[in-house]
């Protein structure tokens, strides 16, 4: 009994659970007490400040260097800022933006606040390369298309998150910007040669790693010039020879949550599937969103079996559980350190957007925001100019189910101000707009990642390289609608 003991604290040493609503239930409470190497907040645990303080230190009554993540990337993914949207722009903003300092700037700023919440980990930056505009997940959490501009931003924003206290995770390895699909549905399949991924995927994370970079987290992608089948997350040439040997990575390999599809898919549930990331090199396994005690207790049995079995060598667990160790470490000396202004992130999303075209006579404008469905990594966070109107009417539209005639109707003598996100991908929304430059001055507010697409006939088309709070109060600024 001591053994099996000895290695459930083991096996718990490798996992980051999470639990429902916004105070931590008892058990998990007591798994942190048993070994449980940390969890992960999403917005369901997130309220108000003083409330995610408290539950922080609720799980450190648990153990001291409990492991507390959260994807916190700004821009169009947050948790913090769920109920509102984030106050910083994301990746794409910044990279368009193209100041180093300022990205520093902005992800120590993120980090101040999240460290003096209790919070050690970020999930973030993302460093992956956007080489495809089509990409339905990354998109504006990308620095952008150039390896070089993504690779300067991504090691800026690790160690602005580390000069706060909290541990950088850069993700996703070996590269998730040239997938065409998203990994929470399916598994994506990038078709690329080992040399392609040197000169295109990779030199961001070479560089978050010579800037110290505490944890990379893998990609649930199927690399078949590497990864055969399977996705990196169970590839040792992924985790151990490349990522390991190659690139000289010594921090904690984190998985991506093993409830997504393009995990799941490929071993049949998440206990095997955390069987096979620890024996393909990863060391701290993010279970998912959706945990309770008797999954955590699940993933831990299969884990102790698979030692038992012979599927996992006892000094890999105990590898990957010193690493995870070694991280919590880290973050417990670190302490929180000072933040800049709370102003930072909307100034920095003036910066970013951009016009092609002429602003005029947009004082008086009907503003019409065309519905677009979040992903499962952004969630159901507000977007659009709403907020920051000064009175000016505004209106939602689904882009298929619109009256081009009624709308134009409403709008009488008034320009119109169009608001989308990846316009050209929503059925319908091209030809909305087609329709409405027939008859009226039509602005397109582009929110999303600024593809190649460019309407027709409009006045002017703007672009805000994101859907933040802050890049929606910068866009009414600029069209002169803020309130």
């Amino acid at each position: 009994m001591g053994l099996d003991r000895g290695l459930r604290r083991l096996a718990l040493g490798t996992l980051l659970a999470a639990y429902p609503g916004p105070v931590p239930p008892d058990w998990a409470v007591d798994l942190v007490a048993d070994g449980l190497a940390g969890h992960t907040l999403f917005g369901t645990n997130i309220a108000e400040p003083a409330q995610v303080a408290a539950g922080t230190a609720a799980l450190r009554t648990g153990r001291a260097d409990v492991l507390v993540a959260i994807d916190e990337e700004g821009g169009d993914v947050t948790r913090l800022a769920h109920a509102t949207g984030s106050p910083y722009p994301g990746n794409a903003a910044l990279g368009a933006i193209g100041d180093v300092a300022l990205t520093r700037d902005i992800y120590q700023a993120i980090g101040a606040e999240l460290a003096a919440l209790g919070i050690t980990v970020n999930l973030a930056p993302t460093v992956d390369v956007n080489s495809t505009d089509e990409n339905p997940v990354i998109g504006t959490r990308s620095f952008g298309a150039d390896p070089v501009r993504v690779a300067a931003h991504s090691a800026a924003a690790a160690a602005g998150l580390q000069a706060a206290g909290v541990a950088a995770c850069a993700k996703h390895f070996p590269g998730h910007g040239a997938t065409v699909a998203d990994s929470h549905h399916e598994l994506p399949t990038v078709d690329a040669s080992p040399e392609l991924l040197r000169r295109r995927d990779l030199p961001p994370f070479a560089a978050v790693i010579a800037a110290g970079a505490k944890a990379v987290m893998t990609a649930h992608i199927r690399v078949p010039a590497l990864t055969g089948d399977g996705p990196a997350t169970f590839s040792r040439a992924v985790l151990v020879d490349l990522l390991r040997h190659e690139y000289g990575f010594t921090g904690a390999v984190v998985t991506d949550a093993l409830e997504m599809k393009g995990a799941a898919l490929a071993t049949g549930g998440i206990a095997p599937g955390a069987v096979r990331a620890l024996a393909a090199g990863a060391d701290l396994l993010c279970i998912g969103a959706k945990v309770d005690a008797d999954l955590v207790e699940q993933v831990a049995a299969e884990i102790v079996t698979a030692m038992d079995d012979g599927r996992l060598a006892l000094s890999r667990v105990e590898q990957a559980a010193g690493r995870a160790a070694e991280l919590a470490a880290w973050t417990r000396a670190a302490g929180p350190a000072s933040g800049a202004s709370g102003q930072l992130g909307y100034a920095a999303a003036r910066r970013a957007v951009r016009v092609e075209g002429v602003l005029t006579g947009l004082t008086h404008s009907l503003v019409v925001q065309v519905h677009a469905r979040s992903t499962v990594v952004q969630g159901r966070v507000p977007w659009g100019l709403g907020p920051h109107l000064n009175g000016t009417e505004s209106i939602q539209v689904v882009a298929a189910e619109a009256d081009p005639q009624q709308l134009c109707r409403l709008a009488g003598d008034r320009p119109i101000v169009l608001v989308g996100r990846h316009l050209h991908r929503l059925p319908g929304g091209p030809e909305l707009v087609a329709a409405l430059v027939s008859t009226h001055p039509v602005t397109v507010v582009e929110m999303g990642w600024p593809a190649s697409w460019r309407p027709v006939g409009t006045q002017a088309f703007v672009i805000t390289y994101g859907a933040s709070h802050a890049n929606g109060r910068a866009a009414a600024e600029v069209l002169g609608l803020a309130g």
